[in-house]
Order: structure tokens, then sequence, then C-alpha cells
């Protein structure tokens, strides 16, 4: 049998599950095997799609789809899928829609990147400058210390808990954007041009010279770069893995693992964790297929790899309520 090194953290809540075993394909029940169906949030998608390749041998197949938080949410509500994921966690109103419960566990994290494709700059924003932007106020880069071109804003064309979290932080820097727009998984974009999912934002914003728009930091690739962006202590920060955890360190999850911080004081200051969404029961034969597969998303070997990928590894605190709140889901 393979073992799968959980944090040490896993050996406070002994009581609730004495061991966390997977079972290689050769040696393992059909039971633990399976195949898998799941969908949701793009913010994740690369770093799912990475632990669900290297889960296979194992004897666990998940199809996961890259639809957005907002389909996510609607298939897993109607039962469609195994499991979802979503970068907005689901309140009391839309789990009561869920006649067999709703157990929410933070899986991975990372940052938000306000990226450009403007090769000749080296933006850093203020929180004034980064509302003025999405906004439609500020049309051309030489209003923010770059030589002239113009500010072409990409956004999400589907229901997505990036945009819920990006539009979370304006709502919180900017009292215009808060009055004129808020925060949801989808808004009214006062400008730019819509494209679906992080992927899609990403091949927009390369396509189009002066593009500017937010994503994923895994997704910040070919011309693009990363803009630093003022906390709320006044620094200039650019997103990394040292920054986005400083930042991920503020946030209170509370009982229910659902916490977030729109404009934490300290690092980089757009991060969210981001959940699956599971049934707490009538999983069936699936539950240990299901189990199996958080039990890797949460472990050492998997949780190591969110660096080198754009993500952020949970702290070990984390992990613990996360295998805890996987131990309650049942047949």
């Amino acid at each position: 049998m393979r073992r799968f090194k959980i944090h040490q953290a896993l050996t406070t809540i002994a009581a609730v599950s004495t061991s966390v075993t997977l079972v290689s394909c050769g040696g393992g029940s059909e039971q633990d095997s399976g195949a898998l169906n799941a969908a949701g949030a793009s913010f994740p998608a690369a770093i799912y799609q990475r632990w669900f390749q290297e889960l296979a041998p194992e004897g666990v197949s998940v199809n996961y789809q890259s639809v957005g938080s907002g389909a996510g949410v609607r298939q897993f509500t109607a039962g469609t899928v195994d499991f979802g994921a979503s970068d907005k966690p689901m309140k009391a109103e839309a789990i009561a829609e869920v006649s067999r419960g709703v157990v929410q566990i933070p899986m991975t994290a990372g940052a938000i990147a306000v990226a450009y494709n403007n090769l000749d700059c080296d933006l850093s924003l203020t929180q004034k400058q980064l509302a003025g932007i999405f906004l439609g106020q500020i049309k051309n880069y030489s209003e923010l210390g770059c030589t002239d071109k113009a500010i072409n804003v990409v956004h999400r064309s589907d229901g997505s808990g990036t945009t819920y979290n990006f539009t979370k932080h304006l709502e919180a820097i900017s009292p215009e954007w808060k009055k004129d727009v808020g925060a949801d998984k989808s808004v009214k974009w006062p400008t730019g041009v819509g494209a679906k999912g992080n992927e899609g934002v990403s091949a927009q914003l390369n396509q189009i010279d002066g593009g500017i728009g937010y994503l994923e930091l895994a997704y910040v690739k070919g011309d693009l770069q990363a803009a630093a962006l003022q906390n709320a202590s006044d620094e200039q920060v650019k997103p990394t893995n040292a920054t986005a955890s400083e930042a991920l360190g503020s946030i209170d999850l509370g009982p229910d693992l659902i916490g977030g911080n729109p404009n934490p004081e300290g690092g980089y200051p757009i991060v969210t964790f981001t959940w699956v969404l599971a049934y707490k029961a009538g999983n069936g034969g699936k539950t240990a297929a299901l189990k199996k597969t958080f039990e890797f998303m949460l472990s050492d070997t998997a949780q190591s790899q969110a660096p080198e990928l754009g993500y952020v590894s949970l702290p070990a605190e984390v992990v613990e309520k996360s295998l805890a709140a996987m131990q309650t889901i049942s047949d």
C-alpha cells in the first residue's frame, strides 16, 4: 500500500480519522476506486488538473470541468456532479437548496493578479488608480506614469468567484465602486470586454496590446506582467507566494471555514482561498472515492506543488480543519 504523507497537524484529529491511507490501484478495492465528475472554478483549475492526473494511477479518475464558480455552484445545487468548486463560498440560503447538505472545504489559495500587456511599462498602482481603471475613468497608460498607450480592460464574462473576490476588493477600497457597481460573481462592468474563465482572460489579454484585466496568478503567462498593488498599509506589493501567504495569514476562516479579507494590511492585497463543495450525505458508493480524492489534495505531496504552479500551499492549521470537515462526508 502507498501512503501519502499528510501534514503533521493531522495527528491532532486522530479521534476523527485514525489514518489517512491511499491504496494504489494495484491493491485497491472497488470501494476506494471509481470515476468522479466535478465542475466549477477556473481559478484553481490548473492545480486541480495536475492533482487529478497524479491521482489517476491510485484508482480514482476525476473529470473536472473548468466552467467558473457560478456554473459550478449551479451544477452542484442541481446534483449533476459528484462535487463542485467555487472561489466564493455558498451562503446559508444557497445551502438550504441542497437537500443532501453541504460541506465546504478549503483546498488551495492564491493571489488574484492585475495582469497587463504592455512590456514598456512597470505598473505600480494605488488603490485609487486601480479602481479608476476598472471604472473606465483612467484610459491611457500615460495617466499611470508610462508612455502613451490606450488601456483596454478585459473582465470575466461568466459567473466567477475570481470576479467576486476582485470586486470585493474594489468595493473595499472605492466608495464609488461600492455605490455604482458592487461585488458579486457577475457585475455590470463600467468598461471593457468579457472573456470566459481565467484561461479566456489570459488568452484575450495576450492578444490585446495594452490590455489589462484580473486573473489568478498562475495564468499570468506569455507577454503578461502582474502589477504591484497598494495594500491597506500603503505598501506597493507584487503578487508572489510569500506576499500572498502573508495576506492569507490575516484571514480568519471561522467555524464554517468560509472567511475572507478583501483589504489586508500586510502582503499582497487580493487573495482568496478556494473551496471544494461536497455533499454531506447521499454519496453512496462514491464516499470512499471522494474522501480519497480530498485526502490526496490535502496531502503534503499535493500541497507542496502549489508554489511552482502559481498557488499558495494551505497553512497546516487550515489543512487540519479541512481534513476534519472532509470526515463529515457520509454515504
